[in-house]
């Protein structure tokens, strides 16, 4: 039987007295499209790696309390890979769908990056605040339906100067339509916790390529043929974890 699923943070949970609370949407969920009642089974993840099995024991409008029955393994286990995707800005919702899918595909974390020729500028802090919240909603989604007890982080953006020099460069690839090695030749070379950075549809200028490696990043071509930025990005995730995780 597949598992009905709920997400409380940490701070929902009271395991002294045995019980976790859901909040206004969790709640909703649970009332008005699952319909369940008092007694049912759920299953009820903390977003950092715990999940527990718990049973309805109050169902109101806006709160949902649960007894919390017991710990239990997450429905998916982690991918060993603590891979941490950047990702230039992409419109609308092409980054919404690079978030889906690297959440579905195990990445610990997403980096929006500002870059030359990304295709969004954002206006300011609190555009960049609104589109967080959003990417962020995306990821507990993503992370619910794929069975993951742990939500990914999505990070405020940053620049892509100040994202390739403040990480460890024994750790951080750089993937580019030019100017780099085929991941085939590398692929036994880089550890875990790895952070991997993809381009906008513009792609990356020669000063970027130039200061990423001067900082330590190798710089990774996948060949072929000309992919879209959130293909590109989806398809790094997938490679990586098959060559390093457990996507076998």
């Amino acid at each position: 039987m597949t598992r009905r699923r709920f997400h409380a943070p940490p701070s929902a949970f009271n395991l002294h007295r045995g019980s976790v609370t859901l909040a206004t949407d969790e709640a909703r969920y649970l009332r008005e499209v699952l319909r369940l009642k008092v007694g049912d089974e759920v299953y009820v993840f903390n977003g950092e790696g715990k999940e527990f099995r718990s049973q309805v024991e109050e169902s109101r409008r806006d709160t949902a309390t649960l007894k919390v029955i017991d710990e239990v393994a997450p429905a998916r286990p982690e991918s060993p890979l603590r891979l941490t995707l950047a990702v230039a800005l992409l419109k609308g919702e092409k980054f919404d769908l690079v978030v889906q899918k690297a959440t579905e595909l195990g990445a610990t974390r997403i980096v929006p990056v500002v870059t030359k020729l990304a295709d969004v500028r954002l206006r300011d802090t609190s555009d960049a605040a609104k589109r967080v919240s959003r990417w962020q909603r995306i990821a507990l989604e993503a992370s619910k339906q794929s069975g993951r007890a742990v939500v990914p982080e999505v990070k405020t953006p940053v620049t892509f100067e100040s994202l390739v020099r403040e990480t460890g460069s024994s750790s951080a690839i750089m993937f580019s339509e030019r100017d780099g090695q085929p991941l085939a030749e590398v692929r036994g070379e880089f550890p875990s916790p790895l952070t991997a950075l993809v381009g906008s549809e513009g792609g990356w200028t020669d000063q970027e390529i130039k200061v990423a490696r001067e900082n330590g990043w190798r710089i990774i071509t996948l060949g072929g043929r000309t992919l879209r930025a959130e293909t590109a990005a989806i398809t790094v995730a997938a490679l990586l974890q098959h060559l390093f995780g457990d996507l076998k």
